[in-house]
């Protein structure tokens, strides 16, 4: 009985030793480190360029006066809607200056411009109207040959697009032809009136095209000058967007390269594509007081205009230009990701510990990375990782 009694105090003993120096153990040894974790998925990876843009009529005219004079009132106001050949204002011509030698023959020269101007406005209509009368014929095929089940969906609004966009150009060219002709008539206006060497009759000056009254510098009668702007007349069918982007991201553009334009006012996305990107690039000071050399893209509509027929101009819109667009994509968040020698690495949690893990990076965008290698899908990644994560340092998630 008295050796097991003793037995019975050492193994208390023991037990209680054991757990003094578990206690010891886990009050010294390090805890685990709280971190973000998320997963290596496949999904749709988009890289883009964002930045505000505004609208512009593209097809716009500035009625000038021919003449020095005195011009009457406008009548009208901004947003109406004028009628090709209607008086817009009328212009009482002051005594005309003598004119030499000189000046006909400049006058002249200008007529004569003007007429050639005319003429290749007139063959530029007509190439127009050929491009549009070829898409719509495409568009007609390709739309019987969907109900037919031969083309895909897609083949059918990229032919729609085209058809649309051909139809713009050819009212574009129109509206070009009778910008021409008018232009014409006002500088034989100007030689008819400084020829006559007398006060002359009120000269009705007219619209040139159809379109909406979009600006008027000066509503009241007064003096104006030979060449000064009357009012300013414009399409609303025919917007396009004009874009600022920094000289770095433009010549990752090209004409072609498609643009959503999202927070526009209206429901959904707009969809464009770039027209045209300028060759000379411009100095814009931030508003952080960095100065920028920013380039002006414009970009056509290839939305139906019934889409966006609300949109005026001048009107703020955010676009994204889309550089790469891909599905099913390998990606990880760009915030997991951290220079390591020469390349990137991340740190992938296995069986409780990070684990340095070298990566090969694909395509990025401000969120995520494309891995062509170093992780498989469903792999953990650590997202954030601050100086307390090292190489198999026990972590778990928060």
């Amino acid at each position: 009985m008295k050796n097991s009694g003793q037995w019975n105090r050492r193994i208390v003993f023991a037990l209680f030793g054991l757990l003094v120096v578990w206690g010891l153990f886990q009050g010294f040894r390090p805890q685990p480190v709280e971190v973000d974790i998320s997963p290596a998925i496949r999904a749709p990876l988009r890289v883009t360029v964002e930045q505000e843009g505004r609208t512009r009529v593209v097809d716009r005219y500035v009625v000038t006066a021919p003449v020095n004079g005195y011009a009457r009132r406008i009548q009208f106001d901004v947003g109406d809607t004028v009628e090709k050949g209607a008086t817009l204002v009328e212009l009482e011509p002051l005594r005309a200056e003598t004119v030499d030698v000189r000046r006909r023959a400049e006058t002249e020269a200008r007529i004569a411009a003007a007429q050639f101007n005319v003429k290749s406005a007139q063959q530029r209509e007509n190439a127009a109207a050929s491009s549009a009368k070829l898409a719509e014929k495409e568009l007609q095929r390709l739309r019987s040959l969907r109900q037919k089940g031969f083309v895909s969906a897609s083949a059918e609004d990229q032919a729609t697009s085209e058809a649309e966009r051909k139809a713009a150009e050819l009212r574009s060219a129109q509206f070009a032809v009778s910008t021409a002709s008018h232009e014409l008539e006002a500088t034989r206006t100007t030689l008819k009136y400084a020829a006559s060497g007398s006060n002359s009759n009120p000269v009705a000056i007219l619209a040139p095209v159809s379109g909406q009254v979009l600006k008027i510098p000066r509503k009241s009668e007064g003096t104006v000058s030979a060449g000064q702007p009357l009012i300013e007349i414009g399409d609303p069918r025919t917007l396009e967007v004009e874009v600022d982007v920094l000289s770095a991201d433009a010549v990752r553009l090209h004409p072609g390269t498609r643009v959503l334009f999202e927070r526009w006012g209206g429901e959904g996305n707009l969809e464009g594509v770039v027209r045209v990107i300028e060759p000379t690039g411009f100095t814009k000071v931030s508003a952080l007081g960095v100065e920028e050399q920013r380039v002006w893209v414009i970009v056509a509509f290839a939305s139906p205009q019934e889409q966006w027929q609300r949109l005026g101009d001048g009107y703020r819109v955010e676009a994204s230009f889309i550089l790469w667009d891909a599905n099913d994509i390998l990606q990880i968040p760009a915030s997991a990701l951290f220079r390591h020698g020469s390349g990137w690495a991340t740190f992938v949690v296995q069986e409780g510990r990070a684990v340095l893990r070298r990566v090969v990076l694909g395509q990025r965008n401000g969120l995520s990375a494309q891995i062509i290698s170093g992780i498989n899908t469903g792999e953990q990644v650590i997202v954030h990782p601050d100086d307390r994560v090292r190489e198999g340092v026990r972590v778990t998630s928060r």
